[in-house]
């Protein structure tokens, strides 16, 4: 079995193999030579396009037979639909099957995995993030790989843990979005919108004392902010819970230099906690 035989005996080796040529920067197809296509034979060119009106009168149509009507297709409201499902659901296991039930989300189309969440359901504090990486789209669970591996440092510098047991040293982990974002922009206004009531009532759900949202898409999502450098370590409001804005992990990863302001936060965040 080698590469070809897994990439077209499995679509996620496919896929994997397609963001893989991503990453190389390859956004082209290109052959090894030039291909004139005037040297084509006829029977591999195209055929001409019709005109729209030419190819309307070419169907045939029986005379005094009126043409079908065309059914008319219910809009659906994805923003509402999500609200309704969000507000059935009494537990997170059951929030977590009204997601994976949503159908309307079209990155969930090429993700592996819903990345639902971490750490201890009830800890006092809850960390919100943007979308799952690829890291965590292939491990299932939110914040891992060497950001992860940074945000585990950083919390046990003040005495919490993703693997704490009880609500005063455990943190709980989320994201914005559940499934991974192909490429690496941010994720587009439309998903967040539809995904928002779905966060909101994760909130409600789990129930945190302090929310710490780490980066420009959790920040807008829930403050209508924009701006993370400019926002983080001010203490914000949202759903009648204390939020402290913070750099993402992945952030301090490119600009090192930013952990010292991490740092801050961080402590700011422990002075909140021991009140």
């Amino acid at each position: 079995m080698g590469i070809a035989s897994d990439i077209l005996a499995d679509w996620h080796a496919s896929q994997a193999a397609l963001l893989w040529q991503v990453d190389l920067g390859i956004d082209e197809w290109l052959l090894d030579e030039a291909l004139n296509r005037y040297d084509l034979p006829e029977a591999v060119k195209p055929a001409p396009m019709l005109a729209p009106a030419v190819a309307a009168s070419a169907a045939p149509v029986a005379r005094g037979v009126a043409p079908l009507p065309v059914p008319d297709v219910p809009k659906v409201d994805p923003v509402a639909e999500a609200r309704a499902l969000a507000a059935r659901a009494n537990s997170l296991d059951e929030l977590r099957a009204a997601i994976g039930a949503f159908e309307h989300c079209e990155i969930k189309r090429g993700a592996r995995n819903l990345v639902f969440s971490g750490g201890l359901p009830g800890a006092r504090v809850l960390i919100l993030g943007e979308a799952p990486g690829a890291e965590e789209d292939r491990e299932g669970r939110p914040f891992a790989g060497r950001a992860g591996q940074l945000l585990d440092d950083m919390l046990e510098a003040i005495g919490l843990s993703r693997e704490g047991t009880t609500k005063d040293t455990a943190v709980y982990l989320t994201n914005i979005l559940p499934w991974r974002c192909l490429g690496y922009g941010e994720p587009v206004p439309d998903d967040v919108a539809m995904m928002r009531p779905f966060i909101e009532r994760h909130i409600e759900l789990a129930a945190p004392e302090v929310i710490v949202v780490m980066g420009n898409t959790p920040l807008f999502a829930l403050t209508g902010t924009r701006g993370i450098a400019r926002a983080r370590g001010q203490w914000l409001q949202a759903l009648g819970r204390p939020v402290l804005p913070m750099l993402h992990p992945d952030s301090l990863l490119r600009t090192p230099i930013a952990k010292r302001e991490a740092w801050q936060d961080l402590l700011a965040l422990e002075a909140r906690l021991s009140q």
